[in-house]
């Protein structure tokens, strides 16, 4: 299990091995599903003090659930709802350090402190959001979010 750690790097490094093991085993795959699953497995797997690791795709004006690790959620989020659908309708990375703050946060686990949303883009379109949620407040921190957006963009160019 990942160990949270310091600025001196550490960090850093394990998120890149992370990021080099996810582009090993996603090579010479062509199945969103496949690459999707064992992305969110990966995640899950690396990071401590989450609670809920996956995808939501893109389909007419909404995000849909798709492969995770953890309980089951919200399967419809329309564009613009929630931080998933924020993340979406302003094409950005949404860092919530505590979800109840949030206006219209959408609640699929009561346990849920704060949530990072990275927003996953294909052919310059956004196909869908990687959702990542801890029951523990501010569990991301900048370093987190460059280093899973730098995963994000690894995960695009096998999709």
């Amino acid at each position: 299990m990942f160990q949270q750690l310091d600025y001196s790097g550490e960090k850093t490094k394990d998120y890149e091995l992370l990021i080099k093991q996810l582009d090993a085993l996603s090579a010479g795959e062509t199945n969103q599903i496949a690459l999707l699953s064992n992305a969110s497995a990966l995640l899950n797997q690396f990071l401590d003090e989450v609670n809920w690791v996956g995808f939501y795709l893109s389909e007419n004006e909404e995000l849909v659930l798709g492969p995770f690790q953890g309980l089951p959620a919200c399967i419809r989020i329309p564009f613009g709802k929630g931080v998933c659908g924020t993340a979406v309708s302003e094409k950005k990375t949404q860092r919530i350090s505590d979800v109840h703050q949030f206006p219209g946060h959408i609640a699929c686990d009561g346990a849920t402190k704060s949530e990072i949303v990275i927003p996953v883009y294909h052919n310059n379109e956004i196909i869908g959001v990687l959702d990542i949620d801890s029951p523990v407040h501010d569990r991301f921190d900048a370093i987190d979010q460059e280093c899973l957006e730098n995963f994000v963009t690894v995960l695009e160019k096998h999709l």
